[in-house]
């Protein structure tokens, strides 16, 4: 089975937790802390595999959660921190967020990897709590929880040469005539299902990666048929060759479906419709082809390569090869270096209000990723921890906002998944 298109949920490992110690040796009086810092959680990687050709192995599995890092000891000693989880993808796949859309990487090179939801930090040990006023505090934080969110795995099939046309005008069978791909070919529609790869060798030393494409049919740039499915495979090819049927053997005009294929490249991305493009002019070895060959090329112009072929025959193979060939050699890169593919983009944030406050009945509810992530990292086990996050909130002015919004003595106030009550 082929899969191009997953959706997953991806965790980074919590920091593991520091630790609360003291010194306890014989000749070292009033030894002081000696908690160690939790170790930093496992970050979720994506790294391409040149082994895997589908993303089939995501539709059984879904959630990838890194492990925590190790808690911090006594001693001083600090805890591990975990190693990566490595998730395999195929070359030519493209993450996104699932929330915002927004690409995180394009990974189309052998090894590439991006770091997909990063683990959270390790919580400091009492030994950083350490000062002239509080010489031995009874603080240790958590470790930070690790990122969390759902992406989009978009498979781009990764081919040089791309053929395209309506269903059953015999995309299938050139590919298996001038590669050693065997795809499946039958008299129906949407025979081929899924890309089938093909290596090509043209014979003078020259050799490309040709892609047998799901057939286009109207409306596929809003879905229609295969419609994106298929779509979204022609974005990596660097040269498109068009099959026609020129026998006309379904009763559709061979310029009408020429015609009406680029309508729906261009509507579903205008460079597309301007993609270097061959016209294979296939089933000559049947009749009336002739005749509608010569009424095509009148109709398309001189401007548009026409190469007559019989994918049958093989008759008119070996002249399209070299023309294709050619023409891929006139592309000084691929495309996906020209669009800046496997480059991050770094966009600038709109700086985010600290916390807001809101009501939920008689609770107040306290939200903003600091004061939650304050809250989750805070030991509430030591009472110096719990006096320490009181006086962070004061001072972040979470006190004085929930007295403005009409908050009193014994009120609940939620931040995060703790309960608070409000005193004076």
């Amino acid at each position: 089975m082929f899969v191009d298109y997953v959706k997953i949920y991806v965790r980074g490992g919590d920091g593991g937790n520091g630790a609360v110690a003291f010194r306890r040796e014989k000749y070292v009086p009033r030894g002081g802390p000696a908690g160690g810092d939790g170790g930093r959680g496992g970050d979720v990687i994506f790294r391409v595999d040149e082994g895997l050709r589908t993303l089939i192995d995501f539709r059984y599995q879904k959630h990838f959660k890194a492990k925590r890092g190790e808690h911090g000891r006594s001693k001083g000693q600090h805890g591990a921190s975990a190693e990566p989880l490595v998730v395999k993808v195929p070359p030519g796949t493209v993450v996104k967020d699932a929330e915002t859309g927004e690409v995180i990487a394009d990974l189309t090179r052998k090894g590439q990897e991006v770091v997909a939801a990063r683990g959270g930090r390790g919580g400091r040990g009492n030994m950083r709590f350490v000062s002239p006023s509080n010489p031995a505090p009874e603080i240790a934080e958590n470790g930070e929880p690790g990122e969390e969110r759902w992406v989009e795995l978009e498979l781009k099939v990764l081919a040089d040469v791309g053929l395209i046309g309506y269903p059953s005008v015999g995309k299938s069978t050139l590919l298996a005539a001038v590669s050693a791909a065997r795809p499946k070919i039958a008299d129906y529609h949407f025979t081929t299902l899924a890309p089938n790869l093909g290596v090509v060798d043209v014979g003078d030393g020259r050799s490309f990666v040709m892609a047998d494409l799901p057939g286009l049919i109207e409306g596929a740039h809003q879905g229609v048929g295969l419609g994106h499915q298929f779509l979204r495979h022609v974005d990596r090819t660097r040269v498109l060759v068009h099959v026609v049927d020129m026998a006309a053997l379904e009763g559709r005009d061979p310029y009408e479906d020429w015609v009406k294929i680029n309508q729906e490249l261009r509507l579903y991305r205008e460079d597309l419709a301007n993609r270097p493009q061959i016209v294979a002019a296939n089933k000559m070895d049947l009749p009336d082809a002739r005749g509608n060959l010569a009424a095509f090329r009148e109709k398309v112009g001189p401007d548009v390569p026409v190469y007559p072929i019989s994918a049958a025959t093989r008759e008119g193979l070996r002249e399209l090869l070299f023309a294709v060939a050619d023409l891929l050699d006139q592309q000084e890169q691929p495309l996906e270096e020209e669009s800046g593919s496997g480059y991050k983009v770094y966009r600038s944030r709109e700086p985010e209000e600290p916390f807001v406050i809101r009501r939920e009945n008689e609770v107040f509810v306290v939200e903003g990723e600091r004061v939650e992530k304050l809250v989750a990292m805070t030991n509430f086990a030591y009472h110096d921890a719990v006096r320490r996050l009181g006086r962070i909130l004061r001072e972040m002015g979470v006190e004085d906002a929930l007295r403005e919004r009409g908050a009193k003595e014994g009120d609940t106030v939620r931040i995060g998944g703790m309960e608070f009550e409000l005193m004076d």
